[in-house]
């Protein structure tokens, strides 16, 4: 059964659907499709239906990377469907905590900037309403963090007897 990421910021049209559509390009580029699967999500439902940014969509095009899909609020259910829930900001990572009345979920909710190996941000920044500099960080940054998550994972996978660090 493949492991199931689900990766959240607030309108799921920027921050999320990016790590969603970077982590399936590793993914491919590692031969590891069907392994992990990814799927993303936004706090609010502003944007729902709606495709990735176009600025992030260009973005990604340039670095040879292809971005897809639609834009769904977080429903309280992901939490069981899920096995790591990563949250792009602070902000994000409250609300679904906040989601979590009973607190039995709370070791699958993690930082996406907590596996970042270069890069030293705490939080994946919103680029909405900066320039195109801004969305080419953000994509710098999760690839960094994406990379670095998918090495976790599969360590984790290979040695059943480490579990998933609580934040």
């Amino acid at each position: 059964m493949p492991y199931k990421l689900l990766f959240v910021c607030l309108g799921n049209i920027c921050r999320s659907p990016a790590a969603e559509n970077i982590t399936n390009y590793l993914l491919q580029q590692q031969n590891l499709d069907g392994q992990i699967t990814c799927d993303s999500a936004g706090t609010i439902s502003y944007h729902s239906g709606s495709p990735p940014d176009r600025r992030m969509v260009e973005a990604a095009k340039a670095r040879g990377m292809t971005f897809s899909g639609r834009a769904r609020r977080f429903d309280p259910a992901d939490f069981e469907k899920f096995d790591l829930i990563l949250a792009m900001d602070r902000d994000n990572y409250a609300d679904i905590l906040a989601l979590d009345r009973k607190g039995e979920y709370h070791h699958k909710v993690r930082m996406m900037c907590d596996f970042c190996r270069h890069h030293s941000l705490k939080e994946v920044p919103d680029p909405y309403y900066g320039g195109p500099e801004g969305f080419n960080r953000v994509i710098d940054l999760l690839l960094d963090a994406c990379e670095g998550l998918l090495e976790e994972i599969a360590s984790e996978r290979l040695d059943p007897s480490t579990t998933p660090r609580s934040h």
